[in-house]
């Protein structure tokens, strides 16, 4: 299986969720950080799809992907707007950059991607040491809404250039112990009617219960800890179909 979010991987995400797509993450997060004069980090920001709205709002943030077939395609859209953001190529839990940052933001679940608990405790010391004392880190989360082992789903895009990329997506393993899953996604491109290229995806994912990742926070060395859920502030988790919102500030 090959890594996840390559060129198909990407171009599929990209055509899925747009530049300013919003699941009421986009101004939430504009809320949360309007009036931010310091400088504010996207770990995993994909192509941009939260990133270059906050930009053109006039914040100053930088991004990075573990992808670089992701990055490529944020830096497009960048400069199709005159957009200069500082973008680079690098992993949540081992990125390094001679700056501290006012604030870090991982919208839309992309912390579940880190699929073991050690890659998930060295990334947010990781997010800590590049916080700027009293700094402040924001965290979606989502539940999982049950698993279909097994059961194949896909979905279809075409491109503008007339492609169609199809998409086939199952689960094959779930750790309800270690509070994990893992499913198998098979891309295929279209052109003519003949198979252009396809690309195999090994996606796993992880998730927390609400309290569990206050613990975990606060471990780290993060206090001050606010949860929402659905995208209002402080309002406490009652739907798990929501998405759940932590807000900490890092310890001086």
């Amino acid at each position: 299986m090959l890594s996840y979010y390559s060129s198909l991987s990407a171009e599929v995400y990209d055509l899925d969720k747009p530049i300013g797509k919003s699941f009421g993450d986009v101004e939430f997060y504009r809320e949360r950080l309007a009036g931010n004069e310091g400088r504010i980090l996207e770990p995993a920001t994909g192509t941009g799809r939260l990133l270059v709205p906050l930009l053109e709002d006039g914040l100053h943030i930088d991004g990075f992907d573990s992808s670089s077939e992701m990055l490529d395609i944020c830096r497009a859209h960048c400069k199709e707007r005159g957009l200069h953001p500082k973008l680079f190529e690098a992993d949540m839990e081992t990125f390094r950059i001679d700056v501290e940052y006012d604030a870090i933001i991982l919208p839309a679940g992309t912390f579940q991607l880190l699929a073991g608990r050690e890659q998930a405790i060295k990334a947010l010391k990781n997010f800590r040491k590049h916080l700027a004392p009293g700094g402040r880190l924001l965290v979606d989360l989502y539940v999982p809404q049950g698993f279909e082992i097994d059961r194949p789903r896909t979905r279809t895009w075409q491109t503008k250039a007339g492609a169609v990329i199809t998409l086939e997506s199952k689960t094959v393993e779930v750790d309800w112990i270690k509070q994990c899953s893992v499913s198998h996604n098979r891309y295929e491109k279209w052109q003519g009617g003949k198979l252009v290229q396809t690309e195999l995806e090994r996606f796993p994912m992880r998730w927390y219960g609400v309290e569990e990742f206050k613990l975990l926070l606060g471990s780290q060395g993060f206090e001050d800890i606010i949860v929402s859920s659905n995208y209002e502030y402080g309002q406490y988790p009652k739907d798990a179909q929501h998405a759940i919102t932590f807000e900490a500030i890092a310890h001086i």
